[in-house]
C-alpha cells in the first residue's frame, strides 16, 4: 500500500512533538511492506536527504515563517502528493488540515492526525488562530477518519463536530539496559552542552521555546527551590523561530548560573542526560500528548508534571501534578521530589504501565488498520 504524508517539518533530527511521531511511525510501517512518501520543508531537512529507514523523504521548498510556512508548505504538499497517486494521504495537525477538502476534490482519500488544538498556544495571534480552528474543522469534517492521539482530543473532536475519533496515541521506545549509552562522566562531572553538571543532580526538562512550554515559570520556581550549590536545572531545547519569549529566557538563563541550556539536542546525547537525571519536569499548558513526558518515564525516572488532561493520560501518581501555572506550588513539588529517585518497584511499575499502552509497534499496527479500512471505502 503507497501512503503519502504531509504536516511535519521532517525527520530525523528535527524538533517536535509531530516530528518525533511521524519518525517513530513511519520507518515502523515502512518495515511492515508499506510505500511511505513523507513531504518534508527543506528549511529543516535541506535537500539532501531522501531516504531514512525505508521511508522516503522529498523536501518541499517554503519559507522558514511561522505564520507562512504551514500554509505553503501544505498547499504546494497536496500537489506534489497527487503527482504520485498514493492509496492514502495522512495528514498531521490542525494547521495543514485546512486543505483536507482541497486533496479531497482532487480524488484522494485522507487520513487526518489530531495532535491537540494549537490554537489555544499562546504564540498564535486571532487570525492565526481563526486559521488553525478552520484547520481543525475542516479536517475532522471532510477527511475520511479521524485519529485523535489522546482521550482528551477525542472528546473535543466529539464535543464540537460530534465525530468520533480512533484513539492512537503517541508511543514510546522502552530503553533496555544493554541500550543505555555509558555515562559520560569524568571527574564526577557530566558534560552538558559546554557545562558540567553532576549526574543525579539536576533537574531536566525538554521542550521548544514557546510560552505554553511553562518554561519561564519553570526558571521561577527554580529560582525558589530548596538547594544545594552543585544542583542545576538543565533546559533541552530551543525555537523554531526567535522571538520576545525564546529571547527572554535565554537573558532570564544568563542571570543564574545553575541554568543550563543545552539548545535543540537529540539521540544518544539526549540519552545520556535522560540517564542521570535527578528530577523530571514538565510545565506545559497545552499538550496532545507529551512525547517527552513518556521517554522521561521510560527512562524510570522521577517526574512532575502541570495537572492538564494529556498529562493525566500518564501512569503518574496525584502527588505529582500541579496547577499549570502555580510557581509556588510547582517549587513545593521540586522541594519535595528532588534528589528522591522512585524505588525500583516503582521503576518497574512504570515502565510496565508505559510498554502496555504506549508501545509504538501497536500504534503502527493500528494506523495500519485505518488504511486498510479507508482503502476498501
Amino acid at each position: 500500500m503507497k501512503i503519502a504524508v504531509l504536516g511535519t517539518r521532517g525527520f530525523p533530527g528535527v524538533q517536535g512533538g509531530v516530528e518525533t511521531h511521524c519518525e517513530n511511525l513511519y520507518t515502523r510501517l515502512a518495515k511492515m511492506g508499506f510505500d511511505v512518501t513523507v513531504f518534508t520543508r527543506c528549511p529543516y531537512t535541506g535537500p539532501a536527504v531522501k531516504e531514512y529507514k525505508g521511508v522516503k523523504l522529498v523536501p518541499l521548498p517554503c519559507p522558514r515563517n511561522k505564520y507562512l510556512e504551514t500554509l505553503i508548505y501544505t498547499f504546494n504538499g497536496i500537489f506534489a502528493v497527487k503527482r504520485i497517486k498514493p492509496d492514502v494521504l495522512h495528514i498531521h495537525a490542525i494547521g495543514p488540515s485546512i486543505f483536507v477538502p482541497l486533496a479531497r476534490l482532487l480524488g484522494l482519500k485522507v487520513v487526518m492526525t489530531h495532535h491537540g488544538p494549537d490554537y489555544d498556544r499562546e504564540k498564535w495571534g486571532k487570525l492565526a488562530k481563526l486559521v488553525l480552528k478552520l484547520g481543525e474543522w475542516a479536517g475532522v469534517r471532510f477527511a475520511n477518519q479521524v485519529i485523535a492521539i489522546s482521550r482528551p482530543v477525542a472528546d473535543l473532536i466529539k464535543l464540537k463536530f460530534g465525530r468520533t475519533a480512533h484513539i492512537i496515541p503517541n508511543g514510546v521506545v522502552i530503553p533496555g539496559l544493554d541500550e543505555k549509552p555509558g555515562s559520560p562522566v569524568q571527574q564526577g562531572k557530566l558534560l552538558v552542552g559546554a557545562s558540567c553538571v553532576f549526574p543525579g543532580k539536576y533537574l531536566l526538562a525538554v521542550g521548544r521555546f514557546v510560552p505554553e512550554k511553562g518554561f519561564s515559570d519553570l526558571m521561577d520556581a527554580w529560582s525558589q527551590a530548596r538547594k544545594t550549590q552543585d544542583w542545576k536545572l538543565v533546559i533541552a531545547g530551543d525555537a523554531d523561530h526567535e522571538g520576545k519569549y525564546s529571547l527572554g529566557l535565554k537573558e532570564k538563563a544568563k542571570a543564574d548560573p545553575s541554568i543550563v541550556l543545552t539548545g535543540f539536542i537529540t539521540g544518544e546525547t539526549l540519552k545520556e542526560i535522560y540517564c542521570n537525571v535527578g528530577l523530571f519536569v514538565l510545565p506545559s499548558y497545552h499538550e496532545g500528548l507529551s512525547i517527552v513526558l513518556l521517554e522521561a518515564m521510560s527512562y524510570g525516572l522521577s517526574c512532575v508534571a502541570s495537572d492538564i488532561p494529556a498529562n493525566r493520560e500518564m501512569p503518574l501518581d496525584n502527588d505529582r501534578y500541579f496547577t499549570p501555572g502555580d510557581v509556588n506550588a510547582l517549587t513545593l513539588l521540586i522541594n519535595r521530589f528532588i534528589g528522591t529517585p522512585i524505588s525500583g518497584a516503582e521503576k518497574v511499575r512504570q515502565i510496565a504501565a508505559l510498554r502496555a499502552k504506549f508501545d509504538w509497534d501497536t500504534v503502527a499496527a493500528d494506523t495500519s488498520d485505518i488504511y486498510r479500512g479507508v482503502l476498501r471505502g
